[in-house]
């Protein structure tokens, strides 16, 4: 089993929109039994709740279905436990790696890694911000998904 975990600040944005999108990528082409993908925040701001609704009902336009997901903070044992741990932007890439054990730090990447076709290198918050910022998120978060997909496939030759 690969599993992947992706991180935001609050787990309400960017990264319950890039688990959304990946798992159904992975349902899609029927690797649900071999890829387990989850999604946190490096803060606690929103523990317990439900994705923005402005990211569900971007996502929903899309066929995405965030509904089911909670937001929940990253934990230490994420790092043993997730092969990818993916952060959204350099600001919590460097939150993560603060708090990482050294010999696991290798895991973590940020997530736009697999879209080098894009020009952008993060995937920028939308939330204070309007409806554009949203569906740019998810034109990014669809790229990378299908870049990330393509990699652990090559890598772990599934």
């Amino acid at each position: 089993m690969v599993k992947v975990l992706m991180v935001c600040m609050g787990n309400i944005c960017r990264s319950p929109t890039a688990h959304g999108v990946f798992e159904a990528l992975v349902e899609k082409h029927g690797l649900d039994a071999v890829i387990e993908v989850d999604s946190a925040g490096t803060h606690a701001y929103h523990i317990g709740e439900a994705p923005d609704r402005r990211s569900q009902a971007t996502a929903i336009r899309r066929g995405y279905d965030l509904a089911a997901q909670r937001a929940r903070r990253v934990q230490p044992s994420d790092f043993s436990r997730f092969d990818y741990v993916l952060a959204m932007d350099n600001e919590n890439h460097a939150n993560l790696m603060a708090v990482c054990p050294p010999e696991q730090v290798s895991r973590i990447k940020l997530f736009l890694d697999f879209a080098p076709q894009l020009a952008e290198t993060e995937v920028p918050d939308p939330y204070y911000g309007g409806q554009h910022g949203f569906d740019h998120v998810l034109d990014l978060v669809e790229a990378a998904a299908e870049g990330l997909l393509n990699h652990i496939r090559q890598q772990h030759k599934i």
